[in-house]
This record gives structure tokens, C-alpha cells and sequence, in this order.
């Protein structure tokens, strides 16, 4: 019987240590942490999504639905 091997595909060795390589350049990039001033964007942006949702629901409860 004939061994069929697909075309253009990645033995286990390689994409592992492609794997390795991918997590050792971004481990760093991981370890560094979320910005302050990305963390308080977030934080704000969170905040009036949570009073808009409120608001809705706030709406909803009033007009009866």
C-alpha cells in the first residue's frame, strides 16, 4: 500500500518548534502587562457600557416590555 503524504504540510517537529519559537518572541510581550493607560481606557469604556445597559433595562421595565 502507498504511503499518500499531503502536499505543503508541517511534520509534528517542525510546527513544534515553530510553536517554541512563536511562545519564547511573545513570552515577553505576555510578561509586560496591560498598560496603565490601556487599563483605564478599558475601565471607562466598561463603565458606560455597563450605565448604558442599565439605562436600557431601566427603559425596558418602564415602557413595559
Amino acid at each position: 500500500m502507498k504511503d499518500v503524504k499531503p502536499k505543503g504540510g508541517l511534520n509534528a517537529e517542525i510546527q513544534s518548534r515553530i510553536g517554541h519559537q512563536l511562545r519564547a518572541m511573545y513570552d515577553d510581550v505576555v510578561r509586560q502587562g496591560v498598560p496603565d493607560r490601556f487599563a483605564d481606557m478599558i475601565r471607562k469604556l466598561d463603565g458606560a457600557e455597563a450605565q448604558a445597559q442599565l439605562a436600557g433595562d431601566a427603559g425596558k421595565k418602564e415602557g413595559g416590555e
